[in-house]
């Protein structure tokens, strides 16, 4: 199979195109090495994961540069584009929520586009458990409303499903959009809470802790996240559109995730107490009902030993 990725060189991204790589696809890899969140040297390492294999072909560009796009589409036709590039985090869609706009939907947009000119017929997108918003009634389920994100990237991440689902009407596309619920694991974005976290620990500085500990996330390590998107390639067909949440459904409190760290790093975490952020939600919790149906999706990494996983590549060296 031919595959067009974007965003190989994040950290979602390398793992998933080392996964194709490995069981022979073809891989298209694009990405901007935006430094938003982190800086080129660590998309660099990270595409170093997959670089050199013969079934690569890399290309360095940005998603808003649309002529780009649509030669990468017309010279290549893929048997499916995996959209994962996006700006991610919630806090720092809140303070340029105009790049965010443009880059993740006009982004998406021009992707989506390009496929309907080139007659690709097969889209898999990253979304977010975000687009749930502020919610108390868990699980989430994909057909819950999803009318009130509370952030500037979730309201992005909607839009895009929303786009995937328009074309699909319109074209005839197979739109799959996929919502990621806190993914973790080796060579995660160094500022999520379990990588800072652990650095801040290790040093043992000052953990800020916002809010009383109580809010809860699905964490879902990155293993089992590949193995629902991998599912979502192979059976993204029929020219319609599909919603699937991908999470551990299981929910670990903020106080209790500190404390599976301190036991992993063998090292008291420092805390520093703040008042709960703007944006932030109380819960994520996934039902995975309908992906263990129809992707035969089944999470086997319980957070206790995802933590552990975490740590231990942490220590490596070059980590």
């Amino acid at each position: 199979m031919r595959v067009l990725l974007t965003g190989i060189a994040g950290f979602i991204g390398s793992h998933l195109g080392a996964r194709l790589l490995a069981r022979g696809d073809e891989l298209i890899g694009l990405d901007a090495f935006d430094e938003t969140l982190y800086p080129a040297a660590l998309h660099e390492r990270n595409l170093a994961t997959v670089s050199g294999d013969p079934h690569l072909q890399f290309v360095r560009g940005d998603l808003l540069d649309a002529p780009l796009i649509d030669r990468l589409l017309e010279t290549h036709r893929p048997d499916v584009v995996v959209h994962l590039a996006a700006l991610a985090g919630v806090r720092p869609s809140i303070a340029q929520p105009k790049r965010y706009q443009k880059v993740n939907i006009e982004g998406t947009l021009n992707l989506l586009e390009a496929c309907r000119a080139a007659g690709v017929r097969r889209f898999v997108f990253a979304s977010s458990s975000s687009v749930y918003g502020a919610r108390s009634n868990t699980p989430f389920r994909e057909d819950d409303a999803a009318d009130r994100p509370a952030s500037p990237y979730a309201a992005t991440k909607r839009a895009g499903e929303l786009l995937c689902a328009n074309y699909s009407h319109l074209y005839e596309i197979a739109t799959t959009a996929l919502r990621f619920f806190t993914v973790y694991g080796p060579r995660q974005r160094p500022e999520m809470a379990i990588h800072k976290f652990a650095r801040l620990i290790e040093r043992g500085e000052p953990v800020p802790l916002f809010g009383d500990g109580s809010t809860a996330r699905d964490y879902t390590y990155v293993d089992d996240i590949l193995d629902g998107v991998i599912a979502s390639i192979d059976r993204c067909t029929g020219g319609v559109h599909r919603v699937y949440n991908l999470g551990g459904s299981r929910t670990t409190t903020l106080a209790e995730l500190v404390r599976l760290l301190e036991v992993a790093l063998g090292k008291p975490a420092r805390l520093e107490r703040h008042p709960d952020q703007p944006g932030d939600v109380p819960i994520t919790f996934a039902s995975v009902e309908r992906a263990q149906r129809e992707l035969g999706y089944a999470p086997k990494v319980p957070i206790e030993e995802g933590i552990a996983r975490f740590c231990a590549w942490f220590r490596e060296p070059g980590a």
